[in-house]
């Protein structure tokens, strides 16, 4: 059994659907096939939540009417004959009666996850309606019977893949299922969701838990490039990663996937594939335990980076200085990117303002702080590169006017990380995609 993802762009015109269904019943190994919320509908049902959350519900019901017209129009483009479309009809009145309904009630946390939560009911719905109308044999399996997650808003692997193939011995008739991505239970038994990696991460998930032979990722790029193309002109697909060379790449930057979606993948050895639903035929990129070759791979930027420097020529050297630094991130659950020491300092990276304040006031008795706000990581990736002959002439060759703050060389064989001011990032992509590359 196969796993199939494809996400909002994927889905989000009636034409794209009509390829999904094209695709997910090509060949003969059973598939489940896991759907994003078609494209911009989970922003706006953030809207909608954000408007109720401030008691603006006149707002709020313009946005749920926007939405309900643009899904009827969907609809009409969707399915064709008269009872697929009544179906499809009551199917949006459905979702959209409950919308309303929570115009009338007091809003809460638990409320804004049903209401994240409609995306992706309503697209899997739509699709089953279709493969209905086209007589694909198939059946809608609900996420929120198996996908769980804990207190810490972890999945629980081993309840999902007890749950989940409970469901599968129930219907081994069946060769071809749908189901959501993004959402599921948490350890109330409430609607919540995935947060990190969203349908990715349930695919993953999903792979996992039946040991599939494959977890396809669909997207609107074919794989994942050697640089960023909305940056630079010439990019190319890289053809093979390992799921290590994927988690830094993912890790630093690259948008195609979230860091925390290949994990249970990873885990139980689950290739994964990320293609591309426009160009089906395009060969896009392998990510496994094999990495394929040696040398760069990639290039990738993570931006809105802090860097803190933290003196202190009197506590440095210390017995157990950096762990009590260690501690004060861990304190506020704040990780570390990148970390650098000298005699008398201490560098380190993050990438979340939201305890700025407090770790900043916890780390002033160590020494003086210094912050330098707006920064970017740039992370040059690929397989054993800290070994590979004459590459970091090669990298710093190629970026000898850019100023850089910090390097992380050493920490990993796979990763070699700059940071750089954030104006600096345009032009150190196009630096490295020529010199690391030769493309420009």
């Amino acid at each position: 059994m196969k796993v199939m993802k494809f996400g909002g762009t994927s889905v989000g015109k009636p034409e794209r659907m009509r390829q999904v269904a094209s695709l997910v019943t090509k060949g003969t190994e059973p598939a489940i096939v896991v759907l994003s919320a078609l494209s911009g509908t989970t922003n706006s049902l953030v809207e909608i939540s954000d408007h109720l959350s401030n008691g603006d519900r006149a707002k709020a019901k313009q946005c749920i009417d926007k939405l309900e017209a643009h899904y009827h129009s969907f609809i009409k483009e969707l399915v064709k004959e008269k009872g697929p479309y009544e179906k499809a009809q009551a199917i949006v009145a459905e979702h959209f009666e409950f919308l309303n309904i929570i115009l009338r009630i007091s809003f809460s946390e638990a409320l804004s996850k049903d209401i994240l939560a409609q995306g992706e009911l309503l697209s899997t719905k739509l699709f089953s309606t279709y493969l209905d109308e086209q007589g694909v044999d198939h059946l809608l399996l609900p996420a929120l019977e198996f996908m769980v997650i804990d207190n810490y808003d972890e999945p629980k692997i081993n309840d999902i893949r007890t749950r989940l193939n409970q469901l599968l011995r129930k219907y081994k008739n069946k060769k071809l299922f749908i189901t959501q991505g993004y959402i599921c239970r948490n350890s109330k038994g409430e609607v919540d969701n995935l947060k990190r990696g969203g349908s990715d991460y349930s695919a993953s998930l999903i792979a996992a838990a039946v040991n599939a032979s494959v977890c396809e990722i669909w997207t609107d790029i074919d794989g994942m490039h050697n640089n960023d193309p909305r940056i630079v002109k010439k990019t190319v697909p890289v053809e093979q990663l390992s799921f290590d060379e994927a988690a830094e790449l993912a890790y630093f930057g690259a948008k195609i996937l979230h860091p925390a979606s290949i994990w249970p993948a990873q885990k139980f050895k689950i290739p994964v594939k990320l293609l591309n639903t426009m160009q089906p035929e395009a060969h896009g990129t392998l990510i496994s335990e094999e990495a394929g070759s040696v040398g760069v791979k990639a290039v990738a930027a993570k931006d809105n980076i802090i860097a803190i420097r933290i003196k202190s020529s009197r506590m440095l050297l210390a017995y157990g200085f950096l762990r009590k630094i260690f501690e004060v991130f861990e304190k506020y659950r704040t990780p570390i990117d990148m970390i650098t020491t000298s005699e008398v300092a201490v560098s380190l990276t993050i990438d979340s303002p939201v305890h700025l304040k407090e770790i900043i006031k916890e780390l002033e008795p160590f020494g003086s702080i210094e912050l330098d706000k707006n920064q970017t990581i740039i992370s040059v990736v690929g397989n054993e590169i800290a070994q590979t002959n004459d590459m970091v002439k090669k990298l710093f060759g190629s970026i000898r006017n850019i100023p850089v703050r910090m390097v992380s060389y050493g920490g990993s064989p796979h990763n070699i990380s700059l940071l750089v001011p954030a104006g600096y990032k345009t032009q150190i992509l196009r630096q490295l995609n020529k010199g690391m590359f030769g493309l420009e």
